[in-house]
């Protein structure tokens, strides 16, 4: 049976041509008769691969000299503990901007640890839009301002930076990250989880200013202090070699697609196709405002709920996997990440059509 289209919002689709890769290599890699799975995290042959790997990624984000990059374990969600335990001081207070369901989960994280300032809160619109910009209260004072620039349940995302001044911009990339160029200089920290644009579950990517590491409270645990990865270059602890492996194919894979230049114009082609048929169709209908919509997550609803379990029987038998909408949500949801091909979301498209025909 051949392999069929993965919408899957995370873990999500790799590229075919680097699962091939770590295929042919899983037994024996480049001759030397073992597998990165069974490599010392110390040995010359994984240190040159997490070298390798780094700089690909430094070379595809235009990482400036003076940013960290480190490969972490415990998902995104480790890091909303590890943001304020490193950025915000005792008795200290941070900004959020409340976007959904990430954003609120960091909200609450950080709460354990001091005051947060809910700048604004896109609940009234039940999650739909982003809050203007000019009715944010931010605090000029806070340690760090965070927000989420995709929202992988609700598919709400920024296409612009927020200007927070002198206080750290701190982004949680985890849904958007490789997807497009992004200006690395104007955050203090961007952080991401693998398993949608950059390779398996188990690793995750802390790009961080040399300027803010070594403000951790003495409360830290030494796993969720920056600096102590940052000074044992993320081999503090076994790390999740594997999963460094296989992004470090991803970082390649994408250098050979042009980069993050090039998977841009794919990515805004697939979405905009996509979207195109749902406005069009009087069939679907997306719940996102216009100019928030996003590349990587289409949520989308049928007229009539009822048509949702037809709706996903018949797309697994046309091999069109993990489409339906988040628990939290409902619906149907679409993630076409870097791996996710046109002729993926034209099979989608395709599909929908003739589910429309049927049942409209």
């Amino acid at each position: 049976m051949g392999r069929k289209f993965n919408f899957c919002a995370g873990p999500a689709a790799l590229p075919e041509a680097v699962l091939a890769q770590a295929r042919d290599e899983m037994l024996d890699w480049q001759g030397r008769g073992l597998s990165v799975m069974e490599m010392s995290h110390r040995s010359d042959e994984m240190v040159a691969i997490a070298t390798a790997a780094e700089q690909d990624l430094r070379e595809l984000l235009h990482i400036p000299a003076n940013y960290k990059v480190l490969f972490l374990q415990g998902g995104a969600s480790m890091q909303f503990s590890a943001i304020p335990l490193n950025l915000m001081p005792s008795g200290g207070s941070a900004d959020y901007l409340n976007t959904g369901q990430w954003s609120k989960k960091a909200i609450e994280e950080a709460q354990r640890y001091g005051k947060v300032n809910v700048v604004a809160s896109a609940k009234d619109s039940n999650f739909s839009t982003i809050p203007a910009f000019d009715g944010w209260k931010l605090d000029k004072n806070a340690a760090y301002f965070h927000y989420t620039p995709n929202e992988t349940i609700g598919g709400v995302e920024f296409h612009w930076i927020p200007d927070t001044g002198n206080v750290p911009l701190v982004a949680d990339m985890s849904s958007t990250i490789l997807s497009r160029p992004v200006d690395v200089s104007k955050f203090g920290v961007i952080y991401a989880g693998a398993q949608k644009n950059i390779g398996p579950a188990g690793l995750t990517i802390v790009i961080v200013s040399e300027d803010l590491l070594g403000r951790a409270r003495d409360i830290t645990p030494t796993m969720l202090d920056w600096k102590v990865a940052a000074d044992n270059e993320s081999m503090y602890n076994t790390p999740p070699t594997y999963a460094w492996y296989l992004a470090g194919l991803v970082f390649k894979w994408l250098k050979a697609q042009g980069g993050v230049e090039g998977m841009a114009a794919i990515n805004e082609r697939k979405a905009k196709k996509l979207y195109g048929y749902i406005d069009s169709s009087g069939f679907y209908r997306n719940p996102v405002e216009l100019q928030s919509r996003s590349w990587m997550n289409v949520p989308f609803v049928l007229p009539d709920e009822k048509l949702d379990k037809p709706f996903l029987a018949g797309a697994e038998e046309a091999g069109l996997l993990n489409l339906k909408g988040h628990r939290s949500v409902g619906g149907m949801r679409a993630s076409i990440y870097n791996a996710v091909g046109e002729d993926a979301v034209d099979a989608l498209i395709a599909y929908m059509q003739a589910f429309a025909a049927r049942h409209g």
